[in-house]
């Protein structure tokens, strides 16, 4: 007779359950990612947030304010009924705009990754299973957009292409800087996506299951979707943990240097830019909200290496 250790040991295990074992084997991985629950509730529940502490992201408060705009007390006004203190000058409750600037923060950060995704994953197996022409041409077509200085190309097409958006009626203000950010950054989001596709398809199409798939007369629409596409999800995870942070930092760049979003709409950047004219006067008005990307982004990269390391079916389970 075994033990119930030594029987436990013999059994087999799914894929999906050493996965979990070597997800919670890593120190990082269970905090981090309650870490991240906890932030996307708050975001979405922030009426909730809102209502519970009494907050309101466009309320002032002009009680902790002296007649110079000036803050009344140290720490920026922390206090119970701010618990991150105001905005100087104008008095917002800075927790209020916090969560209301994270909102659209997350929005753009989640429309670019998941319109990356799927342009990545289209022109990723499309090109890896078809390769010759097809191939060539996307293949050309991914360098050509990985060739341009994205940075620059941002910059210089922010103003025409802003203006454009707005003369056609889709979107007006901060609306049409919100469409234009995620435009610009699926575009040049995706090609990398595509390339790490299209290497795991072409491994994919030549495998006995594919083969024997095709050799039973399968489409290849069938192929594609039934036999290819669920084998590339690992990657896809990985991707999209570690592109939706890259994202949140690139939003508070470009609101920071005017191109993004402008106030009086607060997002992350917005209220980090706002924040920099406070730095010799009022210091936690920096420091929470710059503190609270650099969590998110750190939280959100560290899940993603947690999930590469557990989806790694050469890593120890």
């Amino acid at each position: 007779m075994f033990s119930k250790e030594a029987e436990q040991k013999m059994q087999g295990h799914s894929p999906r359950e050493l996965a979990w074992r070597r997800f919670k084997s890593n120190k990082v991985a269970i905090p981090a990612l309650v870490i991240a629950l906890f932030v996307i509730v708050a975001v979405l529940l922030a009426p909730v947030i809102y209502s519970i502490l009494g907050i309101d992201p466009d309320a002032r408060d002009m009680t902790v304010m002296d007649d110079r705009g000036e803050i009344i007390g140290d720490f920026g006004g922390i206090s119970w009924k701010h618990p991150f203190g105001v905005v100087p000058g104008i008095g917002y409750d800075l927790l209020a705009r916090m969560l209301f600037g994270a909102r659209v923060s997350f929005l753009i950060a989640l429309a670019s990754t998941v319109v990356t995704v799927l342009l990545g994953l289209l022109f990723g197996i499309v090109g890896g299973f078809f390769r010759g022409k097809v191939d060539g041409v996307i293949g050309r077509f991914t360098d050509f957009l990985l060739a341009f200085p994205q940075f620059f190309m941002i910059l210089a097409l922010s103003a025409p292409m802003v203006e454009r958006i707005q003369k056609s009626g889709i979107a007006h203000d901060n609306e049409a800087r919100i469409l234009y950010l995620i435009i610009i950054f699926s575009i040049f989001g995706w090609p990398y996506l595509s390339r790490i596709i299209r290497s795991q398809v072409i491994s994919i199409r030549e495998r006995d299951f594919v083969l024997s798939a095709r050799a039973l007369g399968a489409s290849n629409w069938r192929i594609l979707f039934k036999e290819i596409l669920p084998n590339v999800w690992t990657p896809i995870i990985i991707y999209v943990s570690l592109v939706l942070p890259g994202y949140l930092t690139a939003e508070a760049v470009f609101s920071y240097l005017g191109i993004g979003v402008q106030p009086p709409m607060p997002t992350l950047g917005v209220i980090i830019a706002d924040s920099t004219h406070y730095m010799m006067n009022n210091a936690t008005y920096f420091f929470i909200p710059s503190l609270t990307l650099i969590l998110l982004v750190l939280t959100f990269n560290l899940l993603g290496d947690a999930l590469r390391d557990a989806l790694d079916p050469k890593s120890e389970a």
